[in-house]
């Protein structure tokens, strides 16, 4: 299926016979693109912006480490097709990285519901990010999730002005725990517009 489409079908899968012969040669094609999609907000949070391209490498990989055969394509499917971009928003896979279990567990408990206050400014417009709905991602006890799927949607005058370099653009996040805000590079920025319709 053309990238166009913005969503993966079965018949865009390689068998998992054929995939395991171009693997490494994909994984290493889509490192560059990944670095230029990776964006360290604060000292333990990492933003990573989600395409066709990263979507499908892991639909794939998940397939050929699982070995669930045709009959797993469909949760894949589910699972992955949604933080596929659809061309007004950047879609994000948002990671709290603290490698000690007792400084994670006490960092993460100070930042319930963290996932309603990232956004991104464009010039001087901000849109709040929304987080994916799956599941609560905040326990009852206050205690976050250290993943968490985000979607800044933007309007046709704020993508025109994310594709400008001399319009500044940042993400931030305003939660009183996490208070934190990165400007986005021009080359981000540019592969970035890359996922806009």
């Amino acid at each position: 299926m053309p990238v166009d489409e913005r969503r993966i079908t079965p018949a865009d899968l390689l068998p998992d016979a054929e995939f395991a012969k171009v693997r490494r040669e994909r994984r290493a094609a889509l490192i560059p693109r990944k670095r230029n999609r990776r964006l360290e907000l604060g000292p333990v949070c990492t933003l990573h912006f989600e395409s066709y391209d990263t979507m499908l490498f892991q639909v794939q990989e998940m397939l050929l480490i699982e070995k669930g055969g045709p009959a797993q394509v469909p949760d894949e499917l589910a699972a992955y097709n949604p933080l596929i971009p659809q061309g007004s928003e950047l879609v994000a896979t948002t990671l709290f990285e603290i490698d000690e279990p007792v400084r994670r567990a006490a960092i993460l408990g100070r930042l319930g519901g963290v996932e309603d206050h990232f956004y991104l400014q464009v010039g001087d417009e901000r849109t709040s990010a929304v987080p994916e709905g799956d599941i609560e991602r905040t326990r009852e006890d206050g205690k976050t999730s250290s993943v968490h799927f985000l979607r800044f949607g933007l309007s046709p005058t704020q993508k025109a002005a994310f594709s400008d370099p001399a319009t500044p653009a940042l993400i931030g996040c305003d939660h009183p725990g996490y208070a934190h805000m990165t400007l986005l590079s021009a080359e981000m920025r540019a592969d970035l517009a890359s996922d806009f319709s």
